[in-house]
Order: C-alpha cells, then sequence, then structure tokens
C-alpha cells in the first residue's frame, strides 16, 4: 500500500480488535489492514494541527471556534479480561505531506 496513513496502537492492545473512524466501524482488509503495531488506512485521515496563535486567540476571545477537519482513531480491545478503548490515536500521514495532530 503507497501513500498510507498509519495509527500506531498501544503495545497492550491485541487481537481480536475493532476500529472505528470518527464513530464509524471500520473493516479490516477493506478501510485498513494490521500491519504489526500498526493500523495502515487506504484513505486519508485528517488531524487537526497546532493551532497558530491568531486562531488560539480568536478562540480564547470567542471570536470564532476551530472549523478543521479531525478525524478521530479509536480502538476497542480486550485486555485481562475487560474491554477498553484506545481513543484519539495518533496519527501519522503519508511520508511527504498531509496533516498531523
Amino acid at each position: 500500500m503507497e501513500n498510507v496513513w498509519r495509527v500506531r496502537l498501544p503495545d497492550v492492545v491485541s487481537d481480536p480488535l475493532e476500529v472505528y473512524v470518527n464513530g464509524v466501524a471500520q473493516q479490516p482488509s477493506v478501510d485498513y489492514e494490521r500491519r504489526g503495531r500498526e493500523l495502515w488506512f487506504r484513505h486519508e485521515l485528517a488531524g487537526e494541527g497546532s493551532l497558530g496563535a491568531l486562531r488560539w486567540a480568536s478562540m480564547f476571545f470567542g471570536v470564532a471556534g476551530t472549523y478543521r477537519n479531525n478525524d478521530s482513531v479509536d480502538v476497542v480491545y480486550e485486555y485481562q479480561g475487560k474491554r477498553l478503548v484506545a481513543t484519539g490515536l495518533e496519527l501519522v500521514p503519508p511520508q511527504g505531506g498531509g496533516n498531523q495532530r
């Protein structure tokens, strides 16, 4: 897969797992592939990135909000008999560009 967006999994995550992007269930081999400790997505994921001083100030003073794309990848898994959720995992853009959170 070329130009893939990657998401690094926490060390305690093991199969089976459920993957969601913005609350929508993703299907293995259709929407993503698992490669070791990473999930590889075929479609672009957008992270909001850092806020500049002007955007931060405008939000602070209530002039404007922030409405950028900000995809959230969540993983549901089982650890020591408990069902857990890893939320807001780091988005790693393809080499050479893209938004990152």
